[in-house]
């Protein structure tokens, strides 16, 4: 089993209940709910969407599909009846300007410099004048640790280096913050751990694992708060940076 395969393996049996799982799709939820308020016939891409658990509510924005390169990933979700159809970011198999809504969750740091132009270029391809883009990515390059080695990540964003990336490529910002501001004291302190004990550079899904039930609901709870904030104001610091960018419409 590939390194992808462990991570998307590990993924499927932890997204359900994981803290942070569970605090993405809340908050990418609600800033979608926010840009697309009312209902209206969207087609709605996920773009390396791994399990397909995002599909899930997604498709309460449009009808949603994701593009997925690996077995395993493409395997959970068809036994989940989840809607992917098998290929890569860089080369996404859907015509020009077709699509409303792009997601991309946690994929951009995997992929090298012309792999990440790349994709999100074709992001730019397929989204219609007009479209929403939303992005999820790590952050900051002192989080980089164990976890990192089994996500094949590249790097890691700070707010500035997300922008350029997604203004070079023509889309504007709508918002962008960083988010798991309350666990990210937890978050260094693993990752400096690592690094004191020589083990950042070993694949491990340990930040895949489901804590304790008292320690996941705590947290749970923490990044639930962490999210009424979110609705009123951007975050400081944080493990991850979600952006929210739009595709113009044409002149």
């Amino acid at each position: 089993m590939t390194l992808v395969d462990a991570m998307l393996a590990a993924t499927a049996r932890a997204e359900d209940h994981h803290f942070w799982f569970r605090a993405l799709r809340r908050n990418a939820r609600r800033w979608l709910q926010a840009a697309l308020p009312g209902p209206a016939p969207r087609h709605i891409l996920d773009c390396g969407a791994g399990t397909g658990r995002n599909l899930d509510w997604l498709n309460e924005f449009g009808w949603a599909v994701g593009v997925e390169r690996s077995h395993t990933g493409l395997a959970v979700a068809r036994a989940h009846g989840r809607r992917l159809v098998q290929g890569t970011v860089t080369r996404l198999p859907f015509s020009d300007a077709i699509i409303d809504v792009a997601t991309s969750f946690d994929v951009l740091y995997c992929l090298d410099d012309a792999s990440e132009r790349a994709a999100i270029g074709e992001m730019w391809r397929v989204l219609k004048p007009g479209g929403h883009l939303l992005v999820n990515v790590a952050a900051l390059d002192v989080l980089h640790g164990s976890h990192s080695t089994l996500t094949h990540e590249v790097r890691r964003y700070t707010p500035a280096r997300l922008a350029a990336r997604l203004e070079d490529a023509r889309f504007q910002i709508e918002r962008m913050s960083f988010t798991n501001m309350v666990t990210f004291p937890l978050a260094l302190a693993v990752r400096w751990t690592d690094r004191l004990r020589g083990r950042a550079g070993q694949a491990s899904d340990a930040d895949l694992r489901v804590p304790v039930w008292p320690v996941n609901a705590s947290l749970s709870a923490a990044l639930a708060a962490e999210g009424v904030l979110l609705r009123a104001t951007n975050l400081p610091i944080g493990s991850s940076l979600l952006c929210l960018a739009r595709k113009p419409n044409r002149s």
